[in-house]
C-alpha cells in the first residue's frame, strides 16, 4: 500500500486524510450498491493512486462503515497503524457532504485554525478529497451526493495526547490531516504544520509574545520566566527555521527562543534544523567565540577538543567567561537575520540539563 521515495530508499505512506477518503469511497459505494470494493483505490492531488485493503466493513439499515489501517511508511508517525473508519449515511436533499467527528476525531474549540469553532477537525484538503470521491461514487452508482460523513479513529483520543491538539484547542481526538495525501518519511511535515497552527492560535487569541522551545524543560523555563500561557508556547523541537520563517510572514511582536546549550549553539551557527542527524555542534566555532571574547590560548584549545557543548560551557564558567550569553547573543542575531526585518523582537534563553539558565540575550 505504500511506495518508495525517490532516492531515499524509504517507504512513503498515506495521511489520515487519504485513509479517510478511501474509507469514504468504500462506505458510500457499499451504501449505494450493497457491496464493499476491496481493495479501494483513490486518486490523490499529485496523481498517486493508492489502493487500500479494508480492515472494517459494516452495512446496516441506512448506513455503511468502512475502515483502513493507516500505513505511514517509514515515517515515525504517531498515527501509524491506526484504524481510520468512515460511516456514511444519507443526508437531506441539497445538503451535499456534511462532516461529523466520530469517536477519536477532535472538534475545533479555539479560533485561529483553518476551520471554524465547533467544526470537526477534518482539515480543508481532506474535506475536498472526500467531497470529490463522494461525487465520483455518486456519478458511478446513481447517488445524490447528499451524505453525512462521520470519520472515526480507533484510540484517537489517546493518540491525540501525544500531539499538539489539546494545546491548539482541538479536543476529543485527532485531526484528519494531509495536503498531498502522502507521508514523506522524516519530513516531519505534521510537526511543522503544528508549529504554524500554534502561531495562528496564539495570534487569534491576541497574544503578543510567543516562545519557541526545544523541549519540555526549556518550555517550563520560558513559561515561568515570562508568565506565558500554554497557548503562547510553541513546541519548536528541532525546527527553529519553521518558527522563524512562519513568523516572518505572520509576525507576533515578541519571540523568545529557549533551549539547551547544544541546540542553541547550532542555531548560533546558522542551522535552522537542530536535529543531531542534520546538524552538529561546531567546536571550532565555539573556540572562535571564546578566542574573540578574550579567552586564553589554553582555554581555546580545550574548547576545540571538548566532547559536548555542556563541557565547553563548564570550562568557560570555570574561567569566568560567559559562553552561554555569547551563544545566546549570536543565536539572537541569526534569528533576526532570518526574520528579515519582520516586526518581531527576539530574546534567547539558554539552559543546562537541569533547567538552570546559563545564558541570555535580551530584547534591545
Amino acid at each position: 500500500m505504500s511506495g518508495r521515495g525517490e532516492g531515499s530508499g524509504l517507504r512513503y505512506g498515506w495521511t489520515t486524510g487519504a485513509c479517510a477518503t478511501a474509507s469514504t469511497a468504500a462506505a458510500y459505494t457499499a451504501l449505494l450498491t450493497g457491496t464493499f470494493p476491496d481493495p479501494v483505490e483513490i486518486v490523490l492531488p499529485k496523481g498517486h493512486r493508492p489502493a487500500f485493503a479494508l480492515a472494517r466493513e459494516r452495512l446496516g439499515d441506512g448506513f455503511a462503515t468502512a475502515g483502513v489501517i493507516k500505513d505511514a511508511g517509514d515515517d515515525p508517525d504517531v498515527t501509524h497503524g491506526a484504524l481510520v473508519s468512515v460511516t456514511v449515511r444519507p443526508a437531506e436533499p441539497g445538503q451535499g457532504v456534511v462532516f461529523r467527528a466520530g469517536e477519536g476525531v477532535g472538534t475545533i474549540t479555539k479560533p485561529g485554525l483553518p476551520l471554524p469553532v465547533g467544526e470537526p477537525a477534518i482539515n480543508p484538503v481532506p474535506r475536498q478529497l472526500i467531497r470529490d470521491v463522494v461525487a465520483r461514487v455518486a456519478a458511478e452508482h446513481g447517488g445524490s451526493g447528499d451524505v453525512v460523513v462521520e470519520v472515526s479513529v480507533d484510540d484517537g483520543a489517546e493518540l491525540a495526547r501525544h500531539t499538539w491538539n489539546p494545546r491548539l484547542g482541538i479536543l476529543g481526538g485527532l485531526s484528519i490531516l494531509g495536503t498531498t495525501g502522502v507521508v514523506v518519511p522524516y519530513s516531519c511535515s505534521a510537526w511543522i504544520d503544528s508549529i504554524r497552527r500554534g502561531v495562528d492560535v496564539a495570534r487569534a487569541a491576541g497574544h503578543e509574545h510567543v516562545a519557541g522551545c526545544t523541549g519540555s524543560t526549556s518550555e517550563k523555563v520560558a513559561a515561568e520566566l515570562h508568565s506565558l500561557p500554554g497557548e503562547a508556547l510553541l513546541d519548536m523541537g528541532d525546527f527553529a527555521g519553521a518558527v522563524l520563517k512562519y513568523l516572518r510572514r505572520h509576525p507576533v511582536p515578541r519571540l523568545t527562543i529557549a533551549g539547551g546549550i547544544g541546540k542553541i549553539s547550532k542555531l548560533a551557527d546558522g542551522h535552522m534544523d537542530l536535529h543531531s542527524k542534520r546538524s552538529q555542534v561546531d567546536f571550532a566555532s565555539l573556540a572562535g567565540i571564546v578566542r574573540d571574547a578574550g579567552g586564553s590560548g589554553e582555554l581555546v584549545a580545550r574548547i576545540r577538543g571538548a566532547n559536548t557543548a555542556l563541557e565547553a560551557l563548564q570550562l568557560c564558567l570555570a574561567a569566568s567567561l560567559p559562553l552561554g550569553d555569547l551563544i545566546a547573543e549570536r543565536a539572537r542575531e541569526v534569528c533576526l537575520e532570518t526574520l528579515r526585518g519582520a516586526p518581531v523582537s527576539v530574546d534567547v534563553v539558554v539552559i543546562d540539563r537541569a533547567g538552570t539558565i546559563v545564558g541570555r540575550a535580551e530584547v534591545d
